[in-house]
Formats: structure tokens, C-alpha cells, sequence
């Protein structure tokens, strides 16, 4: 695959090159080393996006360049003049947001470079595996493979960042031996010191981000026994906060880092609906737990919006739990987190304010 890909590349010259809403670091880093990589072949490209990257995101190598879709005239026109529109890290029409109908409808070849399963059927040509660490893993391949020399410090730092935050810096169950040997390669090709990297990522927090953290934190509720977990963030609560919906990424994970818990979930509330992320330990795969809801995502990190208030939508998505995760009915009656528990949730966090200042 990763020789007709390139052949693709070779083919064409004019290249558009897309993500999905509220694009992460694997979206973004691919988008940006794919885009670096094609400039220095001498192509024509323009890479465009419903939104705009997180805060945390904004420092990375070329995105300035990134173009957020207005749906104005001369941006249409560029896109529909394409020869290859390239989307990475989604595989959907309705993830690309307020552009999938526009690429999915260009005349443009559409090639998908993505490691979710379940692709729409509308791409043309794919360069997917679902066994990759993230997208950017094989951003990395199609590069290797023509040539190392092209992985300069701003193709390395993007791709490193790809890797790391879609690896939940290199401890998720899709990291390996061989996608170490890959970042490797990106330390040394780049020169990088990974050590601002990670700093710039994640030591960037506003105040207002872990009052957003205490809040959260104090709705967490264990059901199931224990192997379930969830917290729920409020518009009443962003807004008491000074916070925004990026302070909310991550916030997951605290719940998961729960003795026992085996799956967490996050209800995010908006003004359409609810938001719900969801994770896992492993021993649960919550990917088609969120597709049976209109969402996607991996085995152990999904996501899906369900249209109703956060009340309901705690509700319909735990009265699936029985479906998808096989526990007994009878444990779903709400059971409060142990003093224990709560303690160890608020020493994360001040942990976490400690790391920050």
C-alpha cells in the first residue's frame, strides 16, 4: 500500500489535505508532516480544517499555515480544483464537519490515510491499517519510503507528537517495540529535545483548566461494582471555571486511573447535546459501544455525541453496559466513590497543580 501511495503522490500536484473537528495531536502532526513533506516535493498544497487546533497544538511547525474553512467562494474553488484531497485520521464524511460534503462531493482522487476501522466507502484510494499506533505512524512509513533524508526537525516534531499524545505518551496498549524504533528514528532525524516537547504539550494549563479539574472530579461516581466509572461536565460548570472545551480533554483519565475501574466515561454538556468519551483498561472494547450511539473511535478510546441532556444521556449510554461490556444489571446501581477513592482523585489533582506551577 505504501508504494501506490506514493506512486499517487508522484502522480499528482495539486493536493488539499483535511482532519476532523476539534483535531487532536495525531490529526494535527500528521496533517502538518504529510503537508511538509509534499511542499518539499515541490507540490501545490493547502491544508484546511472545520476547526482550529487546541491551544496546546498551536506551537507546532507549520501551523500557521493551516487555513480554517469560512465556507467563502476562493476557498471552495481550491478545493474543488484539487487533484488529491488527503484526509487523515478520520474516515467519515460527518467527522470532517462543516467540509465533508464539500470533499466528499470534489472531484478530486480522496485518499485516506487513517488507523480506525469502518471507512466510508467514498475514498478512492486508502492507506489504512488499524494495528498502527496513529496516523502519524503512517505518515512515517510513506516517508521512510521514499526517503529518511525528508525527515527534518519540523517533519519529526510533528510526527513525534502524533505518535505520543495518540499513544497516551508511549503507554497504550497499541505501543510496541517497533513504533519506539519509529520515534527513535524521529529523535534522531530531528534532532529533537523531547523534553520541550512534552512541555509545550502538556505543562500549559490555565488556572481556570484545574478548577475545571476539581469540579469534574467531584462528580465522579463508580457504578458496576466499581468497573465503571464516570464524571460530568456542565456549561454552569466551564463557565464557574473560566475555562473552555479544551480544558476538558484528558480529564477521562483520572477516572480511569481508578483501582478497578475497568471502563471511564466523561459527559461533556453543549448547547445540542451531550458529548460522551469514553476509555478503557482493555478488558473492554468500547469502540462499538460508541458506534451503536453514531460514534467511533478504537477499542479502548472512543467517543460519541448523543442529542439529548446530560441526565438522559448518563442513562441511554449506561443501559448499554450490559450489551457491550457483559457485566451483570444487578451491579449498575450507583455505588459513591470510597473515601479512599476520592482521596486519591484529589491528590491527582493537586499533584497535577503542583506540576503546572
Amino acid at each position: 500500500m505504501v508504494d501506490s501511495t506514493n506512486a499517487l503522490i508522484d502522480r499528482f500536484d495539486r493536493f488539499v489535505i483535511t482532519t476532523h473537528t476539534r483535531p487532536d495531536g495525531d490529526a494535527i502532526g500528521s496533517q502538518l508532516a504529510l503537508g511538509r513533506l509534499l511542499t518539499k516535493l515541490g507540490k501545490q498544497v493547502l491544508m484546511i480544517n472545520a476547526d482550529s487546533p487546541a491551544r496546546n497544538l498551536e506551537w507546532l511547525p507549520g501551523a500557521d499555515d493551516l487555513v480554517i474553512f469560512d465556507g467563502g467562494i476562493a476557498q471552495r474553488e481550491e478545493i474543488m480544483a484539487a487533484d488529491v484531497i488527503a484526509v487523515v485520521d478520520t474516515n467519515t464524511e460527518d467527522r470532517l464537519g462543516t467540509l465533508g460534503e464539500l470533499v466528499r462531493n470534489a472531484p478530486a482522487i480522496k485518499l485516506l490515510i487513517d488507523h480506525h476501522p469502518y471507512a466510508e466507502s467514498w475514498f478512492d484510494h486508502k492507506y489504512v491499517s488499524e494495528t498502527a499506533s496513529s496516523t502519524g505512524q503512517l505518515v512515517f512509513e510513506i516517508i521512510e519510503e521514499r526517503e529518511v533524508e525528508l525527515l527534518d526537525a519540523e517533519v519529526a516534531t510533528n510526527l513525534y507528537v502524533a505518535i505520543m499524545t495518540d499513544t497516551g505518551s508511549f503507554r497504550f496498549s497499541n505501543m510496541s517495540s517497533s513504533v519506539h524504533r519509529v520515534t527513535a528514528t524521529l529523535i534522531d532525524s530531528g534532532g529533537l529535545r523531547v523534553e520541550d516537547i512534552h512541555q509545550r504539550l502538556y505543562d500549559t494549563r490555565t488556572l481556570g483548566s484545574l478548577r475545571l479539574l476539581s469540579a469534574s472530579l467531584a462528580t465522579a461516581t463508580l457504578r458496576y461494582g466499581g468497573r465503571l466509572g464516570y464524571i460530568v461536565i456542565s456549561k454552569h460548570m466551564l463557565q464557574e471555571a473560566g475555562a473552555d472545551r479544551d480544558d476538558t480533554e484528558g480529564l477521562v483519565n483520572y477516572v480511569l486511573s481508578i483501582d478497578g475501574v475497568e471502563v471511564a466515561l466523561l459527559f461533556f454538556e453543549t448547547e445540542a447535546g451531550t458529548k460522551v468519551s469514553f476509555r478503557s483498561k482493555g478488558t473492554v472494547h468500547v469502540h462499538d459501544w460508541a458506534r451503536s450511539l453514531g460514534g467511533g473511535g478504537h477499542r479502548m478510546a472512543s467517543g460519541a455525541f448523543v442529542r439529548m441532556d446530560v441526565d438522559h444521556a448518563i442513562k441511554k449510554v449506561i443501559s448499554l453496559t450490559e450489551r457491550f461490556a457483559g457485566w451483570d444489571s444487578k451491579g449498575a446501581d450507583l455505588d459513591d466513590l470510597t473515601p479512599e477513592d476520592r482521596s486519591y482523585l484529589s491528590t491527582l489533582m493537586e499533584e497535577k497543580a503542583r506540576d503546572t506551577r
